[in-house]
Formats: structure tokens, C-alpha cells, sequence
């Protein structure tokens, strides 16, 4: 290591520290700072965006013409932009968050000893949580709100290519903390874009509690090797919609296209469709064609080609792919099992869809399917914290400890248990 670079690593080792020393001093003060004080704060926030739409948006069109110059892909693009509809989306999440009820200090069970003791067990924040995301901006805005009110103190690390719109959102955050007379320091941004940050961080033991990544297969990945400090991830969101014998097609046909190309880049998308081989083949060109005129791509087997030459020959490496793009892989099943039997193979434990009038064949993929969030005539699209009504969300979780599904203000907390005697001595 050559001397710059030496120096370079120490600063901002030391910056990250003093990061760290802040956000242990902020919890301190959200912990007690109560319920009300925590949503004027958010209510604050989400002013500040409404009242600074032309500096989000100026700040915005400086990453998204930086990510044209360097050709990035259309789906990138997309969770990079905001527009005032956005914005509006942001600010209405963050006053939904503040409408949420409060977790902290919630008694989740209690129960007496027959020695008198009374013993409840009460949710608390998990302290500094340091959230390292890629392109969307908006997660610095559902990270920072859902954090803030769970009780947790949040180090933020948005991706390069969204460095000045995350800024001009933080400045928001910041805002609305100052309104509440809570410490700024209570959400804090990482103020570099280098990469030795995001390994400085993963190291902060003495001064965050845990990390949550948010963005594709090799940040996540990274995140679960390199962390000395606990992590809640999902690896990939490869989705999946099966299509049974008893689907009613029209359903079908909405739910699928919706899934797939509502919005291809997002984790919830829809990536492997599975249909039944007992399927009425007639009943299939609706479907492609709806796909094909929204501008999907279609990959599939020997069975899905022969019926569409539009659809191009799927490979093995199709079925293991998220792809974040308007393209499909489509695959004939042996009814129910063989779909369980693809999903097992191949999934990734996110989200999960069966389209059946079958209530049998919807109960036994509900069972036998091993993901966080499985679903039933619906579209994984609705793979979202908002849509569960849990307000924003910092992701899904996939994992088994902890949380799983969509990760919100509940999610964010732990517990403790609080013993209550009259004297008591153990004998």
C-alpha cells in the first residue's frame, strides 16, 4: 500500500468512526425521545421534500446524466430517476410511516411466576443500523423514516450513482429532525462515494448493531462475507408465477403481465413463468401476446417455443436468472408438484405466486413452497412492505433469523424482558 493510499484509508477509517461516536450519541436521545416527537419528525421530512421538489429533482438530473455517460442499463435508470410523482410517493411514506403505530416499548407477552415475579417482553430499537444500498434514491427516504421510528439511529450508504439525489433527500431527513429538536446525527450519510467506506463500515462492531443491504447478487453477496457485524439480506429476488390446469386465463393474463412488467427492475418482479402441461394450450397466446406487446422478451422450453416462434430457445442458465429486465423465462410443469419441484431448484426463498381456482392446489403450494412471501392469485408485485400495509421498507428479507419478508418498523426492533418483584430472592 503506497503512502497516499495509507493516508486516504486512515481518513476515512477516522471519518467513519466519528460517523459511528455520533449515531451511538443519537440513540441516546431517540431513546427517549417518545412517539410524538419521532413522527413530527417525519411529518417535518416529508414537508421538506414537498417544499424542495426543484432541488431533489436538480440534484437527481446530475446522477441520471452521469448514468447516461456511462451507458447504464435501462432498468438502472429507471430506479435512479425521480420525478414529482416519486417525490410525492416519498413524502406520502414517510407521513404513513408516522401514522404507523409505535414499536418501541410495545409489551408482546407477560405472564406471572408462581413465585410472584411478573415478566413481560417488550420490544426495543436494535440501535445504529448501517444500510448500504445501490441506484434507488428513495430508499435513503424509507431507510432513514422507517429507522427513525423504530428507535434506531441509521448510517446510510447510498450507491455513487445516486450520490447527490440520496444528499438532497438526506438534507430532507435532517429537516424534519431539526424540527422535532432530535440530533441530526440521528441519520446520517456516508459523504463518499469510495468503496473502502462501505469495508470501513462492516468492521464498526463498537458502533453498529446491524447491517442491511439493499441492491443486486454481488453487493449482497459481499455483504455476507465480508460483515463482521450481523446482516439482514436477501440474495436474489428470481420470482416465480405458476399458472395451474384450473387458472382462470383472463386473471391469468392480467396477473402475469403485471408481474413481469409493471416494473421489471424491482426485486419483486416476476422472472420464471411456470404453466401447467394440463393447461388448454389456447389458452396461452393471450398471454405471450400481452407480454410481447408490453416489449418483453420471452425465453422458454421446447414446448413454449412450439407453440410461438417469437418465444427464443431458453437455456439452463435462464431458470437461475434475475433478470431486473422485460425478459421471461416460461416452462411447461407437471402440474403443482413439478412447479414445486422448479421452485425448489431454482428459487431464491423472495416471492413465490400460484393462479388457480383449485383451492387444493393453492393450499399445497402455499405449504410446500419455501419463501418468504408466497402468494395466491395475486401479483409478486405486491412483494412490498407499503402494499402489506407495513408502511415503506428497507427490503425483504429471506432469511430464517430475525425478520423474513418485508423488513418495517416491527422488524427493526428487538426485545427485552423486564422482571418485576417484591423482594424475591432465588433459593
Amino acid at each position: 500500500m503506497s503512502a497516499a493510499t495509507a493516508i486516504e484509508t486512515d481518513e476515512i477509517a477516522g471519518q467513519m468512526r466519528e460517523m459511528g461516536q455520533r449515531a451511538r450519541a443519537a440513540l441516546h436521545d431517540l431513546g427517549s425521545a417518545g412517539t410524538e416527537r419521532k413522527n413530527t419528525a417525519l411529518r417535518g421530512a416529508a414537508m421538506a421534500l414537498r417544499d424542495n421538489i426543484g432541488d431533489l429533482l436538480s440534484s437527481n438530473e446530475k446522477d441520471v446524466t452521469a448514468a447516461e455517460e456511462h451507458n447504464v442499463s435501462g432498468s438502472l435508470l429507471d430506479r435512479l430517476k425521480l420525478d414529482v410523482g416519486r417525490i410525492e410517493t416519498m413524502a406520502s411514506g414517510l407521513e404513513q410511516i408516522a401514522d404507523l403505530p409505535d414499536p418501541v416499548g410495545e409489551v408482546t407477552s407477560e405472564w406471572d411466576r408462581p413465585n410472584g415475579l411478573n415478566i413481560t417482553r417488550v420490544r426495543v430499537p436494535l440501535g445504529v443500523i448501517g444500510i448500504i444500498y445501490e441506484s434507488r434514491p428513495n430508499v435513503t427516504a424509507d431507510a432513514g423514516g422507517l429507522c427513525l421510528k423504530s428507535g434506531n439511529a441509521a448510517i446510510l450508504r447510498g450507491g455513487s450513482e445516486s450520490f447527490h439525489s440520496s444528499n438532497a433527500i438526506l438534507q430532507c431527513l435532517q429537516a424534519g429532525l431539526a424540527a422535532a429538536d432530535l440530533p441530526v446525527a440521528s441519520i446520517q450519510l456516508v459523504p463518499t462515494t469510495d468503496r473502502l467506506a462501505v469495508g470501513e463500515m462492516l468492521t464498526m462492531t463498537n458502533y453498529i448493531d446491524i447491517i442491511v443491504p439493499r441492491g443486486g447478487k454481488s453487493l449482497i453477496e459481499r455483504m455476507q462475507t465480508e460483515s463482521k457485524i450481523p446482516v439482514i439480506a436477501h440474495l436474489e429476488g428470481l420470482c416465480h408465477t405458476y399458472v395451474d390446469r384450473a387458472a382462470n386465463p383472463d386473471m391469468a393474463r392480467e396477473i402475469i403481465v403485471n408481474a413481469k412488467m409493471r416494473r421489471a427492475g424491482i426485486c419483486g418482479a416476476t422472472e420464471t413463468l411456470l404453466i401447467d402441461q394440463a393447461m388448454p394450450l389456447n389458452n396461452l397466446p393471450p398471454i405471450f401476446n400481452a407480454l410481447i406487446d408490453a416489449g418483453c422478451e420471452l425465453r422458454g422450453d421446447n414446448n413454449m417455443q412450439s407453440i410461438d416462434d417469437r418465444i427464443a430457445p431458453a437455456t439452463e442458465e435462464d431458470w437461475r436468472t434475475e433478470y431486473l429486465e422485460p425478459i421471461l423465462s416460461i416452462r411447461q410443469v407437471k402440474g403443482v408438484d413439478g412447479a414445486i419441484d422448479h421452485i425448489k431448484a431454482f428459487g431464491s426463498h423472495h416471492t413465490d405466486s400460484i393462479i388457480t381456482e383449485d383451492l387444493a392446489a393453492a393450499d399445497k403450494f402455499i405449504a410446500a413452497v419455501d419463501s418468504a412471501i408466497v402468494m395466491h392469485n395475486t401479483s409478486t408485485q405486491f412483494a412490498d412492505g407499503g402494499e402489506f400495509g407495513m408502511g415503506a421498507e428497507i427490503g425483504i428479507s429471506t432469511g430464517r433469523l430475525h425478520a423474513r419478508g418485508p423488513v418495517g418498523v416491527e422488524q427493526l426492533t428487538t426485545f427485552k424482558y423486564v422482571v418485576r418483584g417484591a423482594g424475591q430472592v432465588r433459593p
